[in-house]
């Protein structure tokens, strides 16, 4: 049997390692992203790529610093614009019709079918017809974004909807509650972390969205830039829009992580609640 004055000599000694591995779990993304630039800026000098075939990341940063920043802010923004208004539309049409289906099982077999087959549909061979049906500007852009990433904020949510307990259902039914009741304090609820894992992963649709329509047809945006860089072999600057659109798409994936932090705490695991 240890003694106290034994078992806080090893707390102490424990305390060091358990620092360590915090620390290593939090910068390690960061020290992986750090190799892996370093690994590729050597191998890009060694080998002696031309910048047409693989640019290096200095390469590439002097290429970001040759566009400038006012450019660079209107081509962001004319993606972003673009992004979270295919986003929004995306939510608020997703969650009603996830609504309906969890609420009518006709209608799921009805409507279901029919999602699955405009999902399976190439967006990219679609989006021509779209811009030629609708014409220029927004809307067409708008539309092919909300295309790619209403799915699976339908799914998910009439999935967290339809996992609701029983029990509490009948329950609800029991003591007279309305049905739009059952499911604003009942369902809703349940389904609120398989929503907010569905808007993480749409967030970032609706980015490659932008980036499709903006192919097709757009006179500004990161997806117009990558696309008029690389017609004039200017692939640095097509690799410096690319890395824009990672991190646009990164941090509009930690801010939906935020948002539920934020407002619905108790929905994420216990691990990410501190």
């Amino acid at each position: 049997m240890s003694s106290p004055t034994t078992s806080a000599a090893r707390s102490s000694r424990a305390m060091p390692t358990i620092k360590f591995k915090a620390q290593a779990d939090r910068f390690a993304p960061w020290l992986a992203l750090l190799v892996l630039l370093l690994v590729w800026e050597a191998a890009c000098r060694l080998l002696k790529l031309p910048s047409f075939v693989l640019p290096s990341p200095s390469a590439i940063l002097a290429a970001t610093q040759k566009v400038g920043p006012g450019a660079w802010a209107e081509h962001i923004f004319a993606t972003l614009r673009v992004t979270l208004m295919g986003y929004g539309l995306s939510i608020l049409i997703g969650i009603p019709l996830a609504i309906a289906l969890a609420s009518s099982r006709v209608m799921s077999r009805t409507l279901y079918p029919l999602l699955v087959i405009v999902q399976s549909t190439p967006i990219v061979a679609v989006a021509p017809i779209i811009v030629v049906v609708m014409g220029a500007g927004d809307l067409p852009r708008v539309f092919i974004t909300f295309l790619i990433a209403f799915f699976p904020i339908v799914v998910s949510c009439v999935t967290g909807l339809l996992a609701t307990p029983e029990e509490l259902v009948e329950l609800s039914r029991s003591l007279g509650a309305s049905r739009a009741r059952e499911y604003r304090n009942i369902r809703l609820p349940y389904a609120i972390p398989h929503l907010f894992s569905a808007l993480r992963i749409s967030i970032t649709l609706a980015v490659i969205g932008a980036v499709v329509a903006e192919f097709v047809a757009a006179e500004k945006g990161l997806g117009y830039f990558i696309n008029f860089s690389t017609s004039m072999f200017q692939v640095p600057q097509a690799f410096a829009a690319l890395m824009m659109l990672v991190v646009i798409s990164l941090l509009l994936f930690h801010l939906i992580g935020l948002l539920q932090k934020i407002f619905f705490p108790w929905s994420l695991p216990k691990a990410q609640q501190s």
